[in-house]
């Protein structure tokens, strides 16, 4: 205190609060109509007096995902003020089919209602451009923020305790129960399994029941249940969402379990469950990518290979390959930047985009590239290189030579005797055989429901139809299904922008009570590319600019923009020594179509509300 200044001083000026801007909701529109709801439509109006959070999402994106997972303390503290309602817009064709987005639902326990919009009309009304995207509408019907990839539920919650004391002043909040209604559940042995494996030694089947949080173990009938593991044993922690499995030479099982971000062992003959690695939290980016596996955190890991005497990792969360060597007990990053998309060579620079499933064949290591509708394979030298895909937006149903050959989303990869590769082709419902020898892709199977693996029992090969809650068991066939030839792009309407000059804001407003964390240097990055990349002449690569100006070449007309921006920001508290800090991350690609007329400026919204 200053002693010296005895004169009172009158009392500072408080600061307002910054005014939000005032922009009404569009309306909910979704031609599947709404889901968990009891069979009731909603409307915007039906919500008045209620906070609510849209969110976009489409059930093949892992950081959707994520984001279900994030908003599920939000949505249980806050439910008598707030309602959080999905809004599925589709990136594939199979997931405009209205009964698969009621399987997701049902797969990602998804406890809000479901607006299941096939066409992207509600998607277009408020201008999203990338999965995942969280849009808050306050009690008086406008939106107030809007929020693009996983990260942000504390944000969004301290948003939410401040529309509640400011509606609760206004007499604008209304409390009470929401509108989701539970479904009514089925009764089956499995529950959208995910993975499978022959236990050699008993000749019965491990199957990952992923909705039940279970292991499974069958008979050799592929049908009869004869131990249910949870994964509560010897203290483990109970599963969530279990995926990938794989047998060390020990006998044991690697289990990937997903949700809880870890790796785990289930021994079959003691029935003990282990944590092996992870630390139970998500790996984000600035973490250790390498060291003892119980301090180093991992994100959604999908499938498990053993493979040159380490596990590989589908690391799904973040685009990458990981590998754990047991003898050790470290883990470390074996291929792939974190950037999302298809890019070939050395493992340190390629890219993926959710690899989904893992198989070991000799020199080969094959990869299900979910995201790119791609097969890949790693090397015996760390060389990634890609035998079925073109990108993120391509995808189909056709045969032939591999360079025009299309999957759709495939979680599955299994390989054959014969040197060729069985691709669980899930949004296909099809087996799909890859042959290296003549570069050919072919069909084995059709009408499977979501097959999401496959395992060879004999001169059977058995299919996890993941959406049918079953194993189906198909005799390998000499000659291969022949089916209509398809091809598809996004659903996604192409942007239009103008020849030459384009400038591409990345739109970040830190949450409030935080702010730019600056301590040590830039805390944003951007990363720009194209496919092609001739698309940008100028104006690739990476800064720390959240905004860029492009130069298009003029001699492309379109192709994809990758935008790659990351914000870190910190609690804005002076009193505390050690503010939390977050991170903000979104990767989007965004198909662009050069035209006369189109628009000069690009603006992806990251955080916050774009004012231009």
């Amino acid at each position: 205190m200053n002693d010296a200044a005895q004169v009172p001083t009158p009392a500072p000026t408080p600061t307002p609060a910054p005014r939000r801007a005032r922009v009404r909701a569009p309306e909910l529109i979704g031609k599947g109509g709404w889901l968990n709801t009891g069979g009731k439509e909603l409307t915007l109006a039906d919500l008045r007096g209620r906070i609510v959070i849209l969110d976009f999402w489409t059930f093949c994106c892992i950081n959707c995902l994520h984001v279900l997972d994030e908003l599920r303390e939000l949505e249980q503290r806050h439910s008598d003020t707030t309602v959080i309602l999905g809004v599925h817009s589709p990136k594939f064709v199979h997931e405009a089919e209205h009964q698969a987005v009621v399987d997701a639902t049902e797969r990602y326990q998804v406890h809000h209602p479901v607006l299941d919009d096939p066409e992207l009309a509600t998607w277009k009304q408020y201008a999203v451009r990338a999965w995942p995207t969280l849009v808050v509408i306050d009690p008086e019907g406008y939106v107030v923020a809007q929020h693009a990839g996983e990260g942000h539920a504390h944000a969004i919650e301290r948003l939410v305790t401040e529309l509640e004391a400011e509606h609760e002043a206004k007499g604008t909040l209304r409390r009470g129960d929401g509108p989701y209604v539970e479904p009514e559940p089925v009764a089956t042995d499995l529950r959208f399994p995910g993975k499978a494996l022959l236990l050699p030694r008993t000749g019965t089947l491990l199957v990952s029941d992923t909705t039940r949080d279970q292991l499974v173990e069958l008979a050799a009938d592929g049908e009869t249940v004869l131990r249910r593991i949870d994964g509560t044993e010897a203290g483990a922690g109970a599963f969530n969402e279990p995926q990938g499995l794989a047998l060390l030479p020990d006998g044991r099982v690697i289990v990937a379990d997903t949700v809880n971000h870890q790796l785990k062992s289930y021994d079959p003959e003691s029935g003990e469950v282990a944590v092996l690695a992870g630390t139970g939290k998500q790996w984000w980016q600035g973490e250790p990518t390498s060291g003892p596996a119980l301090d180093v955190s991992l994100s959604s890991p999908w499938d498990v290979a053993w493979w040159r005497g380490e596990v590989w990792i589908a690391m799904a969360g973040v685009h990458q390959l990981w590998a754990y060597d047991p003898e050790s007990g470290r883990v470390r990053v074996a291929a792939g930047t974190t950037n999302e998309g298809l890019v070939d060579g050395p493992a340190a620079e390629a890219w993926f985009a959710q690899p989904s499933g893992l198989a070991a064949a000799g020199d080969r290591l094959w990869v299900a590239d979910s995201e790119t509708s791609a097969l890949r394979w790693v090397d015996a030298e760390d060389v990634v290189h890609t035998a079925v895909g073109a990108g993120l937006f391509d995808f189909g149903h056709r045969d032939g030579p591999a360079e025009q050959a299309l999957l759709q989303h495939p979680l599955g990869v299994t390989a054959l005797p014969d040197g060729s590769v069985a691709i669980s082709d899930t949004y296909n419902h099809s087996l799909r055989r890859y042959e290296p020898g003549s570069g050919r892709v072919t069909t084995l199977a059709t009408d499977l429901r979501e097959p999401s693996d496959a395992v060879l029992v004999g001169d059977d090969i058995v299919v996890v139809e993941s959406a049918r809650h079953r194993l189906t068991r198909l005799r390998l066939p000499d000659e291969a299904v022949r089916v209509a030839a398809v091809a598809h792009r996004t659903q996604r309407a192409a942007t239009e922008v103008a020849p030459g000059r384009l400038r591409l804001d990345v739109v970040f407003q830190a949450p409030s009570g935080q702010k730019l964390d600056t301590r040590y240097g830039p805390s944003t990055r951007l990363l720009v590319s194209a496919t092609p990349p001739a698309l940008i002449a100028e104006g690739a690569g990476t800064g720390t600019d959240l905004g860029r100006e492009i130069l298009l070449d003029p001699g492309v007309t379109e192709g994809v923009l990758h935008v790659s921006a990351m914000a870190a920001s910190c609690d804005d508290d002076p009193a505390n020594e050690y503010p939390a800090c977050h991170v903000h991350q979104q990767d989007w690609g965004v198909p662009v179509r050069v035209t006369d007329g189109g628009e000069s400026r690009l603006a992806l919204v990251l955080a916050g509300l774009d004012g231009q």
